[in-house]
């Protein structure tokens, strides 16, 4: 029995409301069960330094954690002066997801930058972080695309992600931090529309896995993000 109650292949519940702020070009605020991320876009009209004159654009991504996301309080990475190798992580696999279905070309020389911020944390903050950008990405196309500022959608696919664990010897689908905390392996899937995948980050951390129990993670991560695809599509359409 998972400590939620929850049938191994059930995800928690799934919200995305858009337009959560006002000033950026694309925002939503994404949560799965008690994790909620307030992920937003921000359109500029020029690229880094050595992405100049190549006629093509970028999509990176930054990730931070309030204080009191958790249950104890932490420390700004800003009064410490300097962000965490997690930190550094996540937002790196923000970028890289997000850049795998996106048309740089099609996109022109400006930059979208994803700020993902976890408002509350209860597990699988990277995963509701990559699902939530690629809505407020979508959002701050389509204002472009309106604005007549580019003629090509440059959005190529949808991509989500989900995380996936072994608990108690049973695979489970969109582990929450009891969950999390104490399998016996954990994985991320970062997932395309269609069946491609763009990363897979997968750890022993009580227990090893076979090849049949990797397998079993994809096919629960697969039925996760069809869900996710279509909670992303009802919040764009």
């Amino acid at each position: 029995m998972r400590p939620s109650g929850r049938a191994p292949d059930e995800m928690r519940a799934i919200t995305i409301e858009t337009g959560f702020t006002r000033h950026a070009e694309g925002s939503c605020l994404v949560s799965f069960g008690d994790t909620r991320v307030l992920c937003t876009a921000s359109v500029e009209n020029n690229v880094p330094p050595w992405m100049r004159n190549k006629g093509k654009g970028w999509v990176t991504g930054e990730y931070s954690m309030l204080p009191r996301a958790t249950h104890t309080r932490g420390s700004r990475e800003a009064a410490k002066g300097r962000q965490s190798g997690r930190t550094q992580e996540i937002q790196r696999l923000i970028g890289r997801s997000l850049r795998a279905v996106v048309d740089m070309k099609a996109l022109g020389e400006r930059q979208i930058t994803l700020d993902c911020d976890v408002i509350q944390a209860d597990g699988g903050t990277r995963t509701a972080a990559i699902s939530g950008a690629w809505v407020a990405l979508r959002l701050a196309v389509n204002g472009l695309l309106e604005a007549k500022a580019i003629d090509t959608d440059p959005i190529t696919a949808q991509v989500a992600a989900i995380s996936c664990g072994i608990f108690q010897g049973t695979p489970v689908l969109d582990l929450d931090y009891d969950e999390d905390s104490k399998a016996d392996a954990d994985a991320n899937f970062v997932l395309i529309e269609g069946g491609h995948i763009a990363e897979v980050q997968a750890t022993a951390e009580g227990a090893t896995y076979d090849e049949e129990g990797l397998l079993r993670l994809l096919r629960l991560a697969r039925i996760g993000c069809d869900r996710i695809f279509a909670a992303q599509r009802d919040a764009v359409k």
